[in-house]
């Protein structure tokens, strides 16, 4: 199988360099680019004046007043067993709804529900998103959804078998309405470590032991998505391979090994260039090797100088659930968000729906105090619309 792409020793030293400084270093981010393009035509008098087609970002930025601009940059959890308060965050002009659990609803129910979100949508409609991995990570078992195998038996699958079920996977979750998986995993676990990696090993959701096996699966499973409108998540950058506990559940989870170089790392950067678009899910660990000083959350160094800048992704960056995992517990709701896209993230994920308003307050009262600030909401904004334009949500 192919292996991830390297870059030359020269350029690594340079973003070893640039990760081992002091946060305030940290590059910026780039700004998204926005989704427009540029027609000429043949003109047989010099008065004609060739006008470029409308903007679907500025547009849509244009019927948005401020609040409405910031409550895209959030995607919310609504339990599968009662999707009800899913209305009222799509009237809010929510980003995004997570739908969180298990559910044995039939496909066409969850889809009816979808649907009425999409209409009821203020402004741009709202990412319908899940879990839905294989293995125990499956959210939606009803009819309509085939049972997924875990990541690893999906690994042992020749290529056109891996294929096929991907594209089945797209084609159920587009049927129920669902447009963001926030999968596939693209950890590296090595092999022998499975059973101490308690949030990826345990229980065989990595799709190989080194960045050779992973690349390949993972890439199929994105495009398999891609071909049905579903838009994929890589997580959980810079990989969750390496650690011995579960963010969600233990406070401090720390990777002392990962590196820029690591093949982790290179894995998560072929990945994200592919032409399907997909998303990238930060990690909720520590990486003292690339920011010894904050979670990846958190970390410029991780996001703008590591994932924006030596990787060059400049799609989505979503948080880990930032809002009932336990990791988080001890930073103010407000300042998660805050801090998460000062250091150049797009997507806040929440499954603790309470926190959200409070979040969203936080990130306008700082917008409104810090020019800076309020510019680096403003690429988050463009680079979230962005986004919802190639999946074709405005």
């Amino acid at each position: 199988m192919r292996p991830a792409r390297t870059r030359p020793a020269a350029l690594l030293a340079l973003v070893c360099l640039a990760l081992s400084a002091c946060s305030g270093s940290a590059e910026d981010p780039p700004r998204s680019t926005e989704a427009t393009t540029a027609s000429t035509t043949a003109s047989s008098t010099p008065s004609e004046v060739t006008v470029p087609p409308d903007d679907p970002v500025e547009a849509a930025l244009a019927g948005m007043d401020r609040r409405a601009q910031v409550a895209q940059l959030f995607v919310v959890g609504v339990e599968l067993t009662d999707l009800s308060p899913g209305d009222d965050l799509v009237a809010d002009g929510v980003g995004g709804v997570f739908l969180a659990g298990r559910s044995q609803a039939p496909a066409e129910d969850l889809a009816a529900t979808t649907s009425r979100w999409t209409g009821d949508a203020p402004g741009p409609r709202p990412w319908v998103a899940v879990d839905q991995e294989g293995g125990q990570v499956q959210a939606l078992q009803g009819p309509g959804f085939d049972r997924l195998p875990a990541a690893d038996e999906q690994g042992q699958l020749p290529p056109d078998q891996l294929a096929a079920l991907a594209g089945t996977l797209g084609a159920q979750l587009a049927s129920a309405g669902v447009t963001l998986d926030l999968a596939p995993v693209a950890d590296v676990v090595p092999a022998g470590t499975e059973e101490a990696n308690d949030p990826i090993g345990a229980f065989g959701r990595q799709y190989g032991s080194t960045a050779a096996d992973v690349v390949p699966d993972v890439r199929a499973v994105v495009d398999g998505l891609a071909a049905h409108g579903v838009t994929s998540t890589l997580k959980h950058f810079p990989g969750l391979g390496l650690v011995d506990a579960n963010t969600d559940e233990v406070a401090g989870v720390t990777d002392p090994v990962t590196s820029a170089t690591d093949e982790q790392v290179t894995a998560f950067g072929e990945l994200a260039r592919s032409e399907a678009d997909p998303f990238v899910m930060v990690s909720s660990a520590t990486y003292p090797r690339l920011d010894p000083d904050a979670p990846a959350t958190f970390s410029r160094q991780v996001i703008s100088t590591l994932l924006r800048g030596f990787l060059g992704f400049d799609g989505v960056v979503i948080t880990d659930d930032v809002g009932a995992a336990v990791t988080f517990q001890d930073v103010p709701p407000g300042d998660r968000a805050v801090r998460f896209l000062e250091a150049g993230g797009t997507l806040v994920l929440t499954l603790d729906a309470d926190v959200y308003p409070e979040m969203v307050d936080a990130v306008l009262a700082r917008a409104e105090a810090d020019p800076e600030f309020s510019d680096t909401v403003d690429a988050a904004v463009r680079t979230a619309l962005t986004a919802k334009a190639e999946a074709g949500l405005l």
